[in-house]
């Protein structure tokens, strides 16, 4: 499957600093510990009805972290998925009487132009479960091999208790990841389960259904096991960095850990985990369920610029619940265009104290809002000394353009020469 195009990145002077994050699995913000290459995972959508402003917070913070990581010399392998077959996307289809792969093709359509405007830079590999089915069937052979999958009425479950490290994602307690797997799909209450919290492998042909060949009959994948599949096959057994909303810390990331760790014999299946924060519309969780949802397509079609979209994201902090409201887009506007007219002048202050206040802030757990306050200070600065400061340098606005382009990844546009 095609993603979008990667943007043009600027070379910045220097280099920036190690990423220092929250990571969920270790229950706190610590550096991490990285090699040359960076192996980055982000669960994608379920394409049945996107972008959200929700989507497009999760995503944005993975791009943050893509940058920061680029920035600090690291080179970035990244791999996203599509959940192009599940339960949500055949019931909207069946509700809205259209076939399931033309509304699957259709929203992801629509994702890759909206990421496109928000100039999200792209995974390396973008691929749907309908196309990785065969990985999938293989990962699932593996684990009935070693003894961790078991039938219910043709379904196949995998065993919690087959890996010892269940429960070390999330670190939720036993109480709480019931609950938590009842409302995300699972069926904790079904008959015939070893462990109420065994996650489906396979799900066995149904009328009407979807389903492919596989050693254990026709059907189609469980949802956990399409990101391990595909993560380690183009990650590897281990992979650095996994990603998602917060709302995937469990049973999702803590199911697809476990299904790698036992089919690869090695622990752990991420070093890290990145989760962001949910956002809210109208006092609830946007929720394709509630329907209080904000799209990026829709802001688009009312005339938003997507640099003022992302600015309206980039105020909040990844780990950090929020609620969008009305007044977002007028804010940000309103520093998009100081932003712009700073970087417009002809010349302005030391770009170098805001260039480094700006990586300091990525790099310690994505500080997106103290980024914009730096760049925020340097632009009001250049605003009020005007081009007749004796201080002022020439390449700052180009260099502070160039800062705002490839770490928050907002255009501003060219640096109009001298006399224009």
């Amino acid at each position: 499957m095609q993603a979008w195009p990667f943007p043009q990145l600027p070379k910045l002077p220097g280099q920036g600093r190690n990423l220092r994050v929250l990571d969920t699995a270790h229950g706190g913000v610590r550096t991490l510990d990285l090699g040359p290459t960076v192996r980055l995972y982000a669960c994608g959508i379920t394409p049945y009805d996107a972008t959200h402003l929700g989507h497009a917070f999760t995503y944005l913070t993975y791009d943050l972290v893509q940058r920061v990581l680029r920035d600090a010399g690291h080179e970035v392998r990244y791999v996203q998925n599509v959940t192009d077959v599940d339960d949500p996307l055949l019931e909207r289809a069946t509700r809205d009487g259209i076939d399931w792969r033309d509304l699957a093709r259709r929203e992801i359509d629509l994702f890759r132009a909206d990421m496109t405007a928000l100039r999200i830079l792209p995974p390396d590999h973008y691929v749907g479960v309908v196309e990785a089915v065969g990985l999938i069937v293989d990962m699932v052979s593996q684990l009935v091999e070693r003894g961790a999958a078991y039938s219910v009425d043709g379904d196949l479950y995998f065993s919690v208790a087959a890996a010892p490290d269940f429960g070390q994602v999330a670190h939720l307690d036993p109480a709480q990841m019931l609950v938590s797997c009842a409302e995300h799909g699972g069926d904790p209450g079904r008959p015939g389960k070893k462990d109420p919290l065994d996650p489906l492998l396979w799900r066995a042909e149904r009328p009407g259904e979807p389903s492919w060949p596989s050693p254990f009959g026709p059907g189609r994948p469980g949802w956990h096991v399409e990101c391990s599949a595909i993560a380690r096959h183009y990650l590897g057994a281990t992979i650095d960095i996994q990603g998602g909303g917060s709302d995937l810390a469990f049973p999702h990331h803590e199911c697809s850990a476990a299904h790698a760790e036992v089919a690869n014999g090695a622990r752990p299946f991420a070093r890290a985990y990145v989760h962001t924060a949910l956002v809210s519309l109208d006092g609830h969780k946007m929720s394709k369920s509630r329907g209080n949802l904000e799209f990026v397509s829709r802001l688009l079609a009312r005339g938003a610029d997507p640099a003022a979209i992302r600015l309206a994201l980039l105020q909040h902090h990844h780990t950090v619940e929020w609620e969008w409201t009305a007044a977002a887009m007028p804010a940000a506007v309103e520093r998009l265009d100081r932003w712009r007219a700073a970087v417009a002048l002809p010349s302005g202050p030391d770009f170098r104290p805001v260039l480094a206040e700006v990586r300091d802030r990525l790099a310690d757990d994505l500080d997106a809002p103290g980024a914009l306050a730096a760049v925020d200070a340097w632009a009001a600065a250049a605003l009020a000394a005007g081009s007749g400061s004796g201080e002022a340098d020439d390449q700052a606005p180009a260099t502070v353009r160039d800062t705002v382009d490839a770490l928050l990844g907002v255009d501003l546009g060219p640096v109009l020469p001298r006399g224009t």
